[in-house]
């Protein structure tokens, strides 16, 4: 028996990772994936006639042993892996994936499940239970239930493959961020950058026991240097080895990567019935087909193209008025955009960043959290983590009961993958009228505090710290009585509503005024800093718009027709012509480190940021229009969307909250395109 087999004797059950050894994951998994098999045969040998009960209920909390332990295992896997780690990753996901078929492709429990389903209309089914069912059934017919066995062993045989490819590609992209640093020795080099980078730089040196300073490609040291960094040669080479990242025709290379995953899915699909991977993804979406999704899209496109392109013709000419510079490159832009913004806004994140201390930017979306939901977060010293530098926390409601328990870990380190996101480690579900509450978590790569000064954060980052806290609540507030359904389990295009709302408060001056403190003074940030963030927030939209909309566009091209993919680089650039702004890049692909949709699980669903953006414009446009801590406002958004996870149609859970389907104006005008 492992230590994975039974309930874990911690507080709130929480994992108890101090007692977890590498050599225990391999015989857990083999060990729980035998233990939840034995489940599903107590649901096919069950001799009585197959009821929701009997069987999709059932089937909804079976192999619960193992699902936690796959969220413990993977989740780690992301924010603090080892070779080891990577090696166990390779081996055991085959074994989930055929798991999985043999769930998703066993007839008998098929038959058992479309008998209940042929006979729903005369079930006393709630709604969330209707959902369940429509789910499951369709669940099991998207994965191949009603192919036969010589299409089913080749969806097995693709399904294995696929789980494979997208490990190593995001191992490439991982090694290739490790494996490269910019090595610093001559001061001058460093003109133009912030005290704060430099001195991150420095502590990075001498962490390896180097002289000098040294810049990598995690996102706080690769920020400050393309956004600062006056050389513009080395800016040019750290841009272009951000941008080549397993396009080297190395070990790491993911070219042939990317043909495969895409050419798979395709071949995924067909067998299913789909025209194409979009097509099989977008059925389980708001946005329904590619067509619409495109349409929207182009849309988008039509609309901030002249705004895009006036703002590169303005920022080239600025480049030119100060530096002599012609052609502007993609190494030029971070930089002349933060110089223009300067010059406009007189407004740059150093002024900013002694405001956001991280501690009180974290505080500030907790007190927030309170006003809207009436959650309290509580940091506790006696659950477990998997690293010195993760915080934990009880969120509490106002009758001290658990409503969440909360992770919290900020800082890059090695085995860490780059980015930001929201993971749990125990999903919410109700069971024997039991409220089993979730374990939640924020993972994110600030920049960490040094010898002189508190981790202080850019704006962009305040915004992203919200971004993932939105996550974190649509999980933490999760009130489903299946663990399916449950929290941030909706249709991925709706998934980022919750986190693009919870930006917004970041821009508003009764929030700022929460947390927004120097933090050496504690003085609360001056109202005209304040104004220039708002004025600010729409600077340079239309080229932010356009970036998005390439790459939802470049999403849509691999994955919505049929094709050869002669050739990864220039597919991409097919792709990229109607939204290109700047030169290409001869050694750069985007494509071979586009993790969110060969690794992630935004495959045919990048378009969803914008998608979502509509949303949460909308949305914050009705909290505006009764007051940003409206409390019927805030209940509406917490009982309508925040803690009713995938139970009903996320339009119809969005027509309850807003009473009307979303518009996009609120979003044209809040970005200033119209």
């Amino acid at each position: 028996m492992t230590l994975f087999s039974k309930k874990f004797s911690t507080k709130y059950e929480t994992a108890p990772f101090s007692q977890i050894k590498m050599e225990n994951y391999k015989p857990a998994f083999e060990e729980n994936i035998k233990a939840a098999k034995a489940e599903i045969d107590a649901i096919i040998n069950n001799p009585e006639v197959p009821t929701f009960e009997n069987t999709l209920e059932a089937l909804d909390f079976s192999g619960n042993a193992l699902d936690r332990l796959s969220s413990i295992f993977f989740n780690l896997n992301s924010a603090e892996t080892s070779e080891e780690m990577q090696k166990i990753a390779q081996e055991v996901s085959p074994l989930l994936t055929e798991f999985s078929n043999d769930i998703t492709l066993n007839e008998d429990l098929f038959k058992r499940i479309k008998s209940v389903y042929d006979q729903k209309d005369s079930l006393d089914l709630t709604t969330e239970q209707q959902t369940l069912l429509d789910k499951k059934y369709k669940s099991f017919v998207r994965n191949g239930a009603l192919l036969n066995d010589e299409q089913k062993a080749k969806l097995r045989e693709i399904d294995t493959q696929l789980a494979k490819l997208k490990l190593t590609f995001g191992e490439n992209v991982l090694a290739e961020t490790n494996n490269y640093q910019l090595h610093i020795t001559n001061e001058s080099d460093l003109k133009g950058l912030p005290e704060g980078a430099i001195e991150a730089a420095k502590h990075l040196a001498e962490s390896k026991e180097i002289e000098g300073w040294i810049f990598n490609l995690d996102y706080p040291s690769y920020i400050p240097f393309m956004t600062y960094a006056d050389n513009r040669e080395l800016r040019k080479e750290l841009a272009i080895a951000a941008g080549k990242k397993a396009f080297q025709n190395n070990q790491y290379d993911n070219q042939n990567n990317v043909k495969d995953i895409v050419r798979l899915r395709h071949e995924r699909a067909n067998l299913l019935g789909y025209a194409s991977h979009a097509h099989f993804v977008l059925e389980e979406r708001m946005a329904q087909n590619p067509d619409k999704v495109k349409s929207f899209l182009n849309d988008l496109l039509e609309k901030a193209k002249p705004a895009a392109e006036r703002e590169f013709t303005e920022l080239t000419a600025f480049a030119k008025e100060i530096d002599g510079i012609d052609h502007l490159e993609k190494w030029d832009g971070a930089y002349y955009s933060e110089k223009l913004k300067q010059k406009l806004f007189n407004l740059d994140d150093e002024k900013l960043k002694p405001y956001f201390k991280l501690e009180n930017v974290l505080n500030g979306a907790f007190t927030i959290a309170e006003k809207l939901y009436g959650i309290t977060f509580k940091e506790v010293f006696d659950i477990d983590k998997y690293h010195k530098d993760v915080k934990t926390y009880e969120v509490l409601d106002f009758e001290n009961q658990l409503v969440a328990v909360f992770y919290a870990d900020f800082f890059p380190r090695k085995g860490k993958r780059n980015g930001a996101w929201m993971t749990s480690f125990k999903s919410q579900s109700i069971k024997n009228g039991v409220n089993d509450r979730p374990h939640i978590s924020n993972v994110c790569n600030f920049t960490p505090p040094t010898p002189s000064k508190p981790s202080l954060l850019t704006f962009n980052e305040v915004t992203t710290l919200f971004h993932e806290f939105g996550h974190g609540l649509h999980g933490m507030l999760a009130n489903t009585v299946y663990p399916s359904l449950s929290g941030t389990s909706v249709y991925w295009d709706f998934v980022e509503l919750p986190s693009q709302v919870m930006e917004n408060w970041c821009y508003e001056p009764e929030a700022l005024a929460l947390f927004a403190k120097h933090y050496q003074t504690g003085e609360v940030i001056p109202q005209e800093y304040v104004e220039k963030i708002k004025e600010s927030a729409s600077f340079l939209e239309g080229i932010a718009t356009m970036r998005q909309i390439s790459f939802g566009l470049l999403d849509m091209a691999y994955h919505g027709k049929a094709q050869t993919i002669e050739d990864v680089k220039s597919f991409e650039e097919a792709a990229f012509k109607n939204t290109k702004l700047y030169p290409d890049v001869a050694e750069n692909c985007m494509s071979t480190s586009f993790s969110h949709i060969f690794q992630g699980g935004y495959s045919s669903g990048y378009y969803s940021y914008k998608w979502a953006e509509v949303l949460d414009a909308d949305a914050f446009a009705y909290f505006q229009e009764k007051g940003i801590f409206d409390k019927e406002v805030a209940t509406k958004f917490k009982e309508n969307v925040l803690s009713k996870g995938g139970t009903e149609h996320p339009m119809t859970l969005y027509k309850k909250f807003r009473g009307q389907e979303p518009k996009p104006e609120a979003l044209l005008k809040r970005a200033g395109l119209i």
